[in-house]
């Protein structure tokens, strides 16, 4: 959501500081960063259900591939006229560096526990006194 929101201000500068390609192009900034980052974030969680313990390095590794890929995006597109490449430009970094911070504030909120509980054991060990309440 915060990515949304970020794209629907830059379009409304764009549109403003250079006309409708501008705002074209702010549109289709946050378009491109919503897709690329909603296609690494469900990537992450697949990774996260079927190889937890590669889930640090996958993140790692998934977000440096999007962003060369973006890169990649912006070379493709560098010689258009359908839209002002400045205005995508600006609204991709901002788009961009938007939703990692949310993504970090989200992981930060989250309370994901990092310790399995023990199981308790219906049969004590011999000798162990198991404590009463009074």
């Amino acid at each position: 959501m915060p990515t949304a929101a970020v794209g629907v201000l830059a379009a409304a500068v764009s549109a403003v500081t250079a006309g409708a390609k501008g705002a074209i192009g702010s549109v289709l900034g946050v378009l491109v960063v919503l897709v690329f980052m909603a296609a690494g974030q469900l990537a992450l969680q697949y990774v996260a259900k079927a190889m937890p313990q590669l889930f640090q390095g996958m993140g790692l590794m998934i977000y440096s591939v999007q962003l060369v890929l973006l890169l990649v995006f912006v070379m493709a597109v560098r010689d258009t006229t359908a839209f002002d490449l400045q205005a995508m430009a600006f609204t991709l970094v901002a788009a961009v560096v938007v939703w990692i911070a949310a993504q970090a504030r989200a992981g930060l909120k989250a309370r994901t526990p990092y310790v399995e509980p023990a199981l308790e054991t219906p049969h004590q060990p011999q000798g162990a006194e198991v404590p009463h309440e009074k």
